[in-house]
């Protein structure tokens, strides 16, 4: 998995990106067709935004979240787009579905 971290008006320290990593580690662990996770942390005023675009099995997903702290947007961010990436996987394991019987009368 390649990961960039990138920031708009904040410093992204050694603290921060290892935090990233960590969360997005995560990501590996339920679907491990992670091609790429590109996260870009901003400060706009008092508000502390991370988002987050990952590459996996054929498919772009996008997540972002905005907090008053940048460690609980980080947070707020890699719960929701591992939510995506699970819904993801559990799409394509379920993509073949058992034929209905057509055999079978509607009224029986």
């Amino acid at each position: 998995m390649q990961l960039t971290i990138t920031g708009h008006h904040v410093e992204v320290t050694p603290a921060l990106r290892a935090y990233v990593t960590e969360k997005m580690q995560r990501l590996t662990r339920h679907f491990d067709r992670v091609v790429s996770v590109d996260v870009i942390l901003n400060v706009e005023k008092h508000d502390q935004m991370a988002e987050a675009t990952v590459n996996a099995g054929g498919r772009t997903l996008f997540a972002n979240d905005k907090a008053d702290d940048m460690y609980a947007a980080i947070d707020g961010l890699a719960d929701k787009i591992d939510r995506q990436v699970r819904r993801l996987k559990d799409r394509l394991r379920d993509h073949h579905h058992e034929k209905p019987d057509l055999t079978a009368s509607p009224n029986a």
